[in-house]
């Protein structure tokens, strides 16, 4: 693990320690502005689990989207994908009607898709801030997950070489659900 990621772990885990209501609570509500328009509010979901990936059209793992809409499909009204574009790893198209135009043309996507976030430089998304302040997580690169619970809090998170439908995500998203 790379010092910086280490530090960024440990002042996590000392933050999460020295306040154990931050670590064990429930996340707030974060609101993400759809590409589509509008905008989600996570309390829309609460009751269901959130599995969210940070994604960029210019990737190596950019097929992943077919994983994540199969996902999404397969557990379509008890669990929620969402997709949330960035370019902070500089591999993202330059606008959100870019982005949606490609998923649209070469995925097909119908699961909620935000516009385009700073998810680990610069002036992060709230959600990804409550990430890094209570768990230390930062995607270290595009196509990281993190899974929230039914009630809003962090339960795992995988980086890009996870897919989506692997065994990994489905089992913890299966035993929240039972």
């Amino acid at each position: 693990m790379p010092l910086p990621r280490l530090t960024s772990l440990i002042a996590g885990l000392t933050l999460a320690a020295a306040n154990p209501a931050i670590a064990a609570g429930p996340a707030p509500n974060f609101t993400f502005q759809s590409i589509d328009g509008g905008s989600y509010d996570t309390a829309d979901w609460r009751g269901k689990p959130v599995l969210v990936v940070n994604t960029a059209s210019l990737c190596g793992f950019t097929p992943q989207y077919d994983d994540l809409q199969a996902l999404s499909d397969a557990y379509k009204g008890r669990a929620v994908v969402l997709a949330v574009p960035s370019d902070d790893f500089n591999q993202e198209l330059g606008s959100d009607k870019d982005v949606k135009e490609f998923c649209d043309a070469n995925f097909n996507l119908t699961l909620p898709m935000t516009t385009i976030q700073h998810v680990a430089k610069g002036e992060v998304h709230p959600f990804y801030a409550w990430a890094k302040q209570t768990q230390g997580f930062t995607p270290g690169w595009n196509f990281n997950k993190v899974l929230i619970g039914p009630d809003g809090q962090f339960i795992k998170a995988w980086g890009s070489m996870t897919k989506p439908g692997s065994s990994a995500i489905t089992k913890e998203i299966d035993a929240l659900l039972n």
